[in-house]
C-alpha cells in the first residue's frame, strides 16, 4: 500500500558531499519547479498517504523555495493529517527552519563527521567556510531541539566512520537530537568509487557501536544488510539482538514498499530519488501515484526481492544494498531462520 511519499523539491544545493546519494542530480541553477497545485493534486490522489518527505537537493536551499514550495507542501501534509520529514543539512540560518518548524514532524540531518576538517573533506568546501558552517549545523540542531522539535540525524556506515558511530551518537545527543540513523553508504552517484565496507567489518563495527552508544538516543538501522534469513550465524545474531535491545529499531526498507519519490522540477515519480532506473510516470502527463506503486509491485527489477518474513518482521533487502552486497542472492527462496527471533518472538512460533 502506498502510504508514503517523498517529494524532492529542488537539485540546488549550497554542498557537494563527496557520499551524495543525488550528487550527479544537482545543478547550479533551475528553469522550473511544477506549481504546488500540481504536485498536491498528485497527492490528493493517494488516499492511503500518511507521511510525506521532503528533501532535495537542500530544501531550505533559499528563501523562495521555502515559502513558495517547502512551506505550502507541509501545510498541505498537516491539514491532511499527515507526519512530515525535511531532510536538510542545516548549513542555513536557524530562522529559516523555524519558520518550517510548526508544521515539520522530523528535521532530518546528516552527521559524518569527527571534527571541522572531517566535514570541509567529505562537503568539499573551503576550510574558512567549513569552519563556519560546522558550527551552524550543531548550533541549529540544538536551536531546533530546544525549541521542541524531534531533530534526527543520520550517518553511514564507512572505513572513515565505523570507529567513530559511538562518539558520534553521544554528541548528538549533547545537542539534542533524539535519533540517529545508520545504513551502509550507498554505492551511486559521487559515492560510487568510495572504498565500501565488508560484511564482516561492518558488522563488527556495529557491534562495537551498540556497546559504545549514548544511552537514551533511539537507534534506527535503514537498510540493514544483516538479514534474519541469513546463513551466516553472525548476521542473524546480530539481527536478534538489535531487535531486542530497548532504543534500537531495524527499518524495513520503505522504497517501492510503502513509498514513492516524485520529483519537483521534472513530474518523475520514481522508486527513490537515487535509484538507477527509469520513472514509472510523470505526473504532468496525469501519473496515478496509486497506479505506478501497482506497476512497481509487478516490475521486474522488484520482484525478485519483494519478499516477507512476517514471523521477523522483515520485509525484505533494500535494492541498492541487495545488488551490492549480496549478489545472485534468491532472496524469494530464503526464510528467516527461528535462531534470529528475539526470545518473545520465538516463544510465541
Amino acid at each position: 500500500m502506498l502510504t508514503s511519499v517523498e517529494v524532492s523539491v529542488t537539485n540546488l544545493c549550497n554542498l557537494r558531499c563527496v557520499h551524495c546519494a543525488v550528487g550527479e542530480l544537482l545543478v547550479p541553477a533551475e528553469r522550473e519547479r511544477l506549481p504546488v497545485g500540481l504536485l498536491t493534486a498528485a497527492l490528493d490522489r493517494a488516499p492511503d498517504l500518511a507521511t510525506l518527505s521532503i528533501t532535495g537537493g537542500e530544501p531550505s536551499f533559499s528563501d523562495a523555495l521555502v515559502d513558495g514550495w517547502v512551506i505550502p507542501l507541509l501545510q498541505y501534509a498537516r491539514a491532511r493529517g499527515l507526519q512530515t520529514q525535511v531532510n536538510t543539512h542545516l548549513t542555513y540560518p536557524l530562522e529559516r527552519y523555524q519558520r518550517l518548524a510548526p508544521w515539520v514532524s522530523v528535521f532530518h540531518m546528516t552527521w559524518n563527521y569527527r571534527d571541522v576538517d572531517d566535514f570541509a573533506r567529505l562537503t568539499r568546501t573551503a576550510p574558512v567556510v567549513a569552519a563556519e558552517l560546522y558550527e551552524r549545523v550543531q548550533a541549529n540542531a540544538a536551536g531546533l531541539a530546544a525549541d521542541g522539535a524531534f531533530v534526527s540525524a543520520e550517518a553511514m556506515l564507512t572505513p572513515e566512520s565505523l570507529g567513530e558511530l559511538g562518539a558520534f551518537s553521544r554528541r548528538l545527543a549533547a545537542l539534542g537530537v533524539r535519533r540517529l540513523e545508520v545504513h551502509p553508504r550507498y554505492p551511486v552517484d559521487f559515492a560510487r568509487h568510495l572504498p565500501r565496507l565488508g560484511l564482516p567489518e561492518m558488522r563488527a563495527g556495529i557491534e562495537r557501536f551498540l556497546d559504545e552508544r549514548a544511552p537514551g538516543l533511539w537507534v534506527l538501522f535503514g537498510t540493514f544488510p544483516f538479514p534474519p534469513c541469513s546463513p551466516d550465524p553472525a548476521d542473524r545474531a546480530l539481527w536478534r539482538r538489535v531487535r531486542s535491545e530497548p532504543g534500537l529499531s531495524v527499518r524495513n526498507d520503505p522504497d517501492g514498499r510503502c513509498r514513492l519519490n516524485v520529483d519537483a522540477t521534472t513530474g518523475d515519480v520514481r522508486v527513490t530519488d537515487f535509484a538507477d532506473l527509469p520513472p514509472l510516470g510523470n505526473i504532468r502527463a496525469g501519473a496515478d501515484l496509486p497506479a505506478c506503486f501497482a506497476a512497481w509491485q509487478e516490475h521486474p527489477a522488484y520482484v525478485p526481492f519483494n519478499c516477507c518474513c512476517p514471523e521477523a518482521a522483515c520485509l525484505g533487502p533494500n535494492l541498492i544494498v541487495a545488488h551490492s552486497w549480496f549478489p545472485g542472492v534468491n532472496w524469494r527462496e530464503r526464510r528467516a531462520l527461528p535462531d534470529a527471533l528475539p526470545a518473545a518472538a520465538a516463544a510465541d512460533d
